[in-house]
């Protein structure tokens, strides 16, 4: 498995899932299990299917309108291995202007604290572009989040996060 990672399904050109047409990859498993999730089939850790990593690069790499990629789930983090692998297999293939997201129920705050254990959570956190972090909050659900599904959650920009050192979250336009 270490080619591989299991994943819910894709979607080759999203406009939903981050700025820019996008490619998004939904990992499974999921510990998370927010009330009014909508995304329920990923929670199962043994569900969807094994994917080899070198197909979702190849997939990638064959759309050139792609403005980014974009990992939801499910819960991303748990398979930070292939996330890896696919940012380093598609660094030398996109240009600048290619950019790599990740939604999360951890918050920005979690992730940090976790990456004192985990190296490899402060390295992809040095990779992504951007975050949505945070549990979804059914009571919070509000439809007019840019790239949220519920008020509580922030979509975070790491480059200017780290330039900072502040949480920068990206405005609702």
């Amino acid at each position: 498995m270490e080619n591989s990672m299991r994943i819910a399904g894709v979607i080759r050109e999203s406009i939903v899932d981050g700025p820019g047409i996008r490619f998004v990859l939904f990992f499974q498993g999921c510990p998370h299990e927010c009330k009014g999730c909508h995304n329920e089939s990923t929670w199962d850790i043994d569900g969807g299917y094994l994917c080899e990593i070198e197909r979702i690069v190849d997939e990638v790499k064959r759309n050139p309108l792609l403005n980014g990629i974009t990992y939801s789930g499910g819960e991303p983090f748990l398979q930070i291995d292939a996330m890896l692998k696919i940012n380093e297999k598609l660094s030398d293939f996109v240009g600048e202007d290619f950019n790599y997201m990740a939604y999360t129920g951890f918050t920005y705050e979690e992730l940090r604290e976790m990456s004192k254990d985990n190296p490899k959570i402060a390295k992809i956190l040095e990779q992504l572009d951007y975050l949505v972090d945070g549990r979804f909050v059914e009571d919070k659900k509000d439809l007019t989040c840019m790239f949220r599904g519920s008020s509580n959650q922030r979509f975070i920009d790491l480059n200017l996060t780290e330039k900072q050192g502040r949480v920068i979250e990206v405005a609702d336009d």
